[in-house]
């Protein structure tokens, strides 16, 4: 019986052990998922928050243009600046 129990603590620490390398050897397919799926979470929510911060910006820029009405074009870019 105590053959059996030593027999079966190696068997448990080599399938440990092949579990370590198996994590090992899958982390970089685990890393490029994960990066993959980043920029396809990623890419809508930055396009859309550039969009959002550019409308805004534009926004504020044609609502300072149109306080400022009839000032010439240099003074309303160093007012106001610039959509771009």
């Amino acid at each position: 019986m105590a053959h059996d129990h030593a027999t079966r603590t190696e068997h448990d620490h080599i399938t440990r052990a092949e579990h370590n390398r198996i994590t090992r050897k899958n982390l970089v397919s685990s890393l490029a998922t994960g990066l993959v799926m980043g920029i396809i979470a990623g890419a809508p929510i930055g396009w859309f928050g550039h969009r959002v911060f550019y409308q805004q910006r534009a926004g504020q820029v044609l609502l300072c243009r149109q306080q400022h009405l009839g000032q010439p074009e240099a003074e309303l870019k160093a007012l106001c600046g610039s959509l771009y």
